[in-house]
């Protein structure tokens, strides 16, 4: 591969003027678009998280342009491993749980749904980071007001671990059961 997005991508850094610069070029057309989810979603590449990083502002800008790599996107989630890809996959099922509940957002089939459900709390009780986890959290609860039972689940396990994480963890894990 060796396309100007691949060039974007495998020059990048953490630091958010880089990624900003790969995901606006991303979103100039489906074609980059489409290299940059190829590359986040091969998890043997070697910039695939990076690719991850940038994917994630794409979806908090344009998330519509996601939506035809939605099913893919269910089938890698629960398949990665690395924290730093961890975390950027969490905040975009938040941001595609907050869209789903919105009038005129983007409606998730039931599997995409259930899958993401599925896989939220697994990264919930697993060893992740706190970010991940948090965002997890978040996504969860808002799916928790379509499916009721979420919350059921979500309590105890929040409660349980909240003692042994972060403020920023405790936080909004008070924050979110004050809410259900």
């Amino acid at each position: 591969m060796n396309s100007e997005m691949f060039a974007k991508i495998d020059q990048s850094t953490a630091h958010k003027k880089s990624r900003i610069t790969v995901s606006n070029f991303a979103m100039k057309n489906d074609e980059n678009l489409a290299e940059l989810i190829e590359i986040a979603f091969d998890i043997s590449h070697k910039n695939h998280v990076k690719a991850f990083w940038s994917l994630e502002l794409v979806c908090n800008k344009k998330l519509k342009m996601f939506v035809p790599y939605l099913d893919r996107f269910c089938e890698i989630f629960p398949k990665l491993k690395d924290d730093s890809a961890v975390r950027p996959a969490t905040k975009i099922c938040m941001f595609l749980a907050k869209s789903n509940h919105r009038k005129n957002g983007i409606e998730l089939s039931k599997d995409q749904e259930h899958t993401i459900i599925e896989n939220l709390v697994d990264r919930l009780i697993q060893n992740e980071k706190v970010a991940a986890k948090v965002y997890s959290m978040k996504a969860l609860f808002v799916l928790g007001k379509k499916y009721h039972w979420i919350y059921e689940e979500l309590k105890p396990i929040i409660t349980q671990d909240a003692f042994e994480h972060s403020a920023a963890y405790q936080a909004c894990a008070r924050n979110i059961l004050k809410k259900i």
